[in-house]
């Protein structure tokens, strides 16, 4: 089997958040472009991963279709005019190159927050999508276990996933742990500016559903609730929504909206009230933190604890990439070893042609059980014929020599007339 895998990926690292927008797929959009790449490109393998930060295709195939691709992307995001688009899209056409950079991707070392979270998990419905779709063949299932067995042990033998790098997700792990012993806890989010956004949609990852969100342009806080499924409130009425809420999020600039202390005094409180304030200039009155049952943390809390898990990540990069170097390189070797199967196949068929010749002459004259213990005997023969070339042509293949045995074992048994069986998909 010949080994091509390339990627096409446009990020935030060298585009605009215009453009990163024109092209960006919802779930639906990236199902109609992997049905068109099948339609029109005959490609067998392909996976989409669309983010607020990336779009990529990855795809195995020996020719380059990235200008293809662009087209159909923009066919689906239904976009007349293309040609401005290809300039802002890496291509990578080399086999290593592509390989290493979904695992630097899906481990979180390309994303805007070094060690971001959610990204593998974006790349296993991505992946899941193209296996659904029947899109994942031999290359994107080894290649994909191989990237989450990596991503555990990097989880597992690095302090790369530790802590929280960025202020929405700090944030929301901070909610998490605020709320750890509530049933069903309530949370008001007030501002849904990029980091207000990003809390929503983080809240949304780690399974919060009862959340009102409340922004002074409407449109955008319906959008954002339709997306996570959660609930709109009006950004006058959020003092009625204080009460009740267990966590209050703030994001809107104090000059703009100020949750004073008179008013929390007011209220009656049973257990604890939690506000967050990641606002400047800040809007909570840092008097409430006086009140019996409210905890106040504030946007210079909420970095203090990024920046050292930050640091801590960057700190393991080396290790990571260590880790990266090691399963790209096992992953490689099979991509080798998978080149030689279709010579060990037909070598298996030549066998196989030669034994069911030889038993037809002496079948008809043993008895039903002579002949089954026959069959049974040289069927193993074979298999331990079969398995020392195959054993020297893997271990050719550790050595990039793997063609004069080839070459050896088609002059010797003919195999260019053998039929290659078909390779079953397999995870």
């Amino acid at each position: 089997m010949d080994f091509y895998f390339k990627t096409l990926s446009i990020s935030y690292k060298n585009t605009p958040l215009d453009i990163r927008e024109r092209v960006a797929l919802n779930e639906a959009q990236c199902a109609g472009l992997l049905q068109k790449l099948r339609e029109v490109t005959g490609l067998q393998e392909a996976m989409i991963l669309s983010t607020c930060n990336r779009t990529e295709v990855y795809y195995s195939s020996a020719e380059d279709l990235s200008y293809t691709i662009i087209q159909l992307l923009s066919i689906e995001r239904g976009h007349v005019h293309n040609y401005d688009l290809f300039q802002y899209f890496d291509v990578i056409n080399d086999n290593r190159k592509a390989v290493r950079h979904l695992f630097r991707v899906a481990l979180g070392l390309e994303s805007q927050v070094v060690g971001d979270l959610q990204i593998i998990n974006q790349v296993k419905r991505a992946y899941q999508m193209s296996a659904d779709a029947d899109f994942a063949g031999p290359v994107l299932h080894r290649l994909l276990h191989s990237v989450f067995y990596t991503n555990k042990r990097v989880v597992q033998e690095t302090p790369f996933r530790d802590g929280a790098a960025s202020v929405s997700y700090a944030t929301a792990d901070l909610i998490r742990d605020l709320t750890q012993n509530l049933i069903n806890p309530s949370v008001l989010i007030l501002g849904l500016g990029e980091i207000g956004a990003d809390v929503v949609r983080n809240v949304h990852e780690l399974g919060f559903k009862n959340v009102f969100i409340a922004n002074r342009t409407r449109e955008k806080a319906e959008e954002l609730a339709r997306e996570c499924s959660f609930q709109t409130v009006s950004l006058e009425e959020y003092k009625r929504y204080i009460d009740h809420c267990d966590v209050i999020v703030s994001s809107i600039g104090g000059e703009h909206l100020k949750i004073r202390e008179a008013h929390i005094k007011s209220l009656d409180i049973p257990g604890y009230k939690h506000f967050i304030d990641l606002a400047v200039p800040r809007s909570i009155e840092n008097a409430i933190e006086n009140i019996p049952g409210v905890s106040l943390y504030n946007i210079d809390n909420i970095q203090a604890k990024t920046s050292e898990a930050l640091h801590r990540r960057m700190e393991a990069m080396d290790l990571v990439q260590k880790i990266i170097d090691e399963s790209i390189d096992e992953f490689m070797q099979w991509t080798k070893e998978m080149g030689v199967s279709p010579t060990i196949n037909k070598f298996k068929n030549a066998l196989e042609e030669i034994r069911k010749e030889e038993l037809a002459r002496y079948l008809n004259k043993l008895e039903p059980r002579e002949a089954q213990l026959v069959e049974e005997v040289t069927r193993n023969i074979l298999q331990k014929i079969v398995k020392l070339p195959a054993m020297h042509l893997k271990a050719a293949c550790r050595r990039d020599d793997a063609e004069n045995l080839i070459g050896m074992l088609n002059e010797l048994f003919d195999l260019e007339r053998q039929p290659v069986l078909k390779q079953k998909k397999g995870k």
